[in-house]
């Protein structure tokens, strides 16, 4: 060791304990996980299946719970603790596309998964060969803080894409919508319609209905029903849309009418979309215009120009 920095050598011994430490615990693991689902086992089967249950499905019953235990194990240190951080986190993961009860504990697990393994490949890269000092710290406190929040860079990539989705797509389900209401059908009728009809081309917003017109079908309110879509897309303009449904519902008005002026607006915004995003295409062409192909054509019409220049000025 020399005055400043330790090699890897000499942290040889410590990685020696950790993987000693984190084998025994994984054994012991294992061993209570199967002793406690042995005597699930036993006690289901104490039962005589009363239940119905058969042995496959106990079997997968089985798997799934140890897949829970340990996704919550390692979910965790990283999950919300208070109610208010939960709800964010599954609105979050619900505006993904991730409806599941378990969708946060296995995200946090995903989190903390990426975070040891962002650590162990920045440990093996930059540590070997390399003195221990400041600068390697700084390289692997990097790399593990980007492993950390490249999870939470994939879930807004994946509720972007599919709120964008979402919000194209819903000027042509309203369209549909409009004709079946006016054509005499109800509400539930018309969205089952539109399901059926976009199921193919918009399987998102076809989804999201077919949801809401499941939780109608089990005898929730319309009003949460609809609250509950608009927050689950997590994009306004269906949450708008929910707010007039609502409006309609409790006032009497005409719901076709509501959903014709809706959808009014919506085409003429995802029209301004598209205006907008033409208008951007001018200014985001500068950079590679300015970077890749003004210099060849600089140098293609100006490089003979120069050429004569220093030959006449080697000359004189």
């Amino acid at each position: 060791m020399i005055a400043g920095f330790v090699y890897i050598q000499d942290l040889i011994p410590l990685l020696v304990f950790g993987g000693i430490v984190a084998l025994i615990w994984a054994v012991l693991s294992m061993i209570s996980n199967r002793n406690s689902r042995a005597l699930d086992r036993l006690a289901r089967l104490s039962r005589r299946q009363a239940s119905g249950e058969l042995d496959d499905g106990g079997q997968k019953s089985e798997r799934l719970a140890g897949l829970m235990e340990t996704a919550k194990a390692l979910s965790s240190p990283l999950m919300p603790q208070t109610e208010l951080e939960q709800n964010k986190l599954k609105q979050k993961l619900a505006n993904a596309g991730f409806r599941s009860d378990a969708a946060p504990m296995v995200y946090s697990g995903l989190r903390l998964a990426c975070l040891m393994v962002a650590f162990v490949v920045s440990a093996a890269v930059f540590i070997p060969g390399r003195p221990l000092g400041w600068r390697t710290l700084q390289y692997v406190v990097i790399f593990t803080g980007l492993g950390f929040y490249t999870p939470n860079m994939v879930l807004w990539w994946i509720k972007r894409k599919r709120q964008e989705e979402i919000f194209l797509s819903l000027p042509d389900a309203l369209d549909l919508l409009v004709v079946c209401v006016e054509s005499g059908l109800g509400l539930d009728a018309a969205m089952r319609k539109v399901c059926e009809e976009l199921g193919t081309h918009a399987k998102i917003i076809s989804e999201e209905f077919s949801l809401a017109n499941f939780q109608l079908q089990m005898g929730r309110p319309r009003r949460e029903v609809l609250h509950d879509l608009g927050v689950r897309t997590g994009v306004d303009d269906v949450r708008s849309l929910a707010a007039i449904l609502i409006q309609a519902d409790r006032f009497g008005s005409s719901i076709a009418q509501a959903l014709r002026v809706q959808s009014d607006s919506m085409r003429t915004r995802r029209k301004q979309y598209a205006e907008e995003k033409a208008a951007k295409t001018a200014v985001q062409l500068l950079f590679p215009l300015i970077l890749f192909i003004f210099p060849g054509i600089f140098v293609v019409l100006v490089g003979p120009a120069a050429i004569n220049i220093m030959e006449t000025l080697l000359k004189t």
